[in-house]
Parts: structure tokens; sequence; C-alpha cells
């Protein structure tokens, strides 16, 4: 199994990314593949590329979690984030392919280089990323920048109802 430092927002964080389970236990984040692969198909470029990829992820629902868990409502038993992730992992990808690119060359890629590659992608596809879904109210899209409070809108008997998020964004 390959290993990469946990940056992500708690030690039960999993997702999947092209068919293979990163998951961490005690704080090192694993990737596992079914059926089981020997070690060095971890260490391929492309396997590489979707562990940075795991890592950005992470990164960036780390420094909006407190939003993402008032503005993502749970489903079932998935939590927000988890919702977060599940909603906006194609498009989270797509964002963060370059700079997943730059992590397997060797180059340091920081938080805020990960925030960035998500607004720009935002900014040129402002349907793409969700960042509210609530039951009951408009989803709320990425556009841009990260905005420091959400608005979210309903109608409650025919009256305009507004709720208001807000959460500023820290970089770890």
């Amino acid at each position: 199994m390959a290993r990469i430092l946990q940056v992500g927002i708690g030690r039960n964080c999993s997702g999947t990314i092209d068919g293979i389970t990163y998951y961490t236990r005690n704080g090192v984040t694993f990737a596992r593949a079914a059926p089981k692969m020997p070690k060095r198909a971890y260490r391929t470029p492309a396997a590489l590329k979707r562990q940075a990829l795991f890592k950005f992820i992470q990164m960036h629902i780390k420094c909006h979690l407190g939003v993402i868990r008032r503005t993502f409502a749970p489903l079932g038993n998935v939590c927000p984030s988890n919702r977060y992730y599940s909603v906006n992992n194609k498009n989270l990808r797509m964002a963060l392919d370059a700079l997943a690119d730059r992590e397997v060359a060797g180059e340091m890629v920081t938080a805020a280089d990960v925030e960035a590659a998500i607004c720009a992608y935002a900014t040129e596809n402002p349907t793409s990323i969700r960042i509210a879904s609530m039951p009951g109210y408009g989803e709320v899209f990425l556009t841009g920048d990260w905005p420091d409070t959400i608005t979210l809108c309903t109608e409650d008997g025919g009256n305009p109802v507004t709720v208001i998020v807000s959460g500023t964004a820290t970089t770890p």
C-alpha cells in the first residue's frame, strides 16, 4: 500500500478515485484497490497523481469544513463533508488536475495553490462546484473565490426566507 501523510479532516476519511480507495488509519492515508495489487502498482505516475488529487481534496475540505457542515445536510449516514466530496468529486478532480501533475513532478503544492485552482475553475464553470445543498433551499454554487458568507434562500408559505451562513476560510 502507498502511504501519504494525512492532511484531511479526520481519522475516518475515505474516498475512491479511479477504482482505488483512499482511507485514513491512525493519521496516515493509505491507498487500496480490490483485488489487492502489488506495492509497485501504487508507485506508478497515475497512482501518484490519484494520491495527490485525494490529498488536495482533503486539504480543501479541511479548509472549509466548518462551513460545509452548516451548508450540506447529512444524507442518511453520510456526513456533510462526505456528501460535499461525493457531490463535487469529479469537478474538484478536474480543477486540481494540473496541480497533481506538478506534485508528481516533485513541485511543492500548498493549500493556497489548491484554493486558487478550485476558485479559478469555479469562475470558468460557475455551476460546477456546489457549496450548499440543504433540503428546501436552492443549491448554491461557487462562482469565484470562496465567499465569507453563503446565503441560502427558500420560500416559506409564500414568504421568502433567507439564511446567511458565515464562515471565513482558514488555510491550514
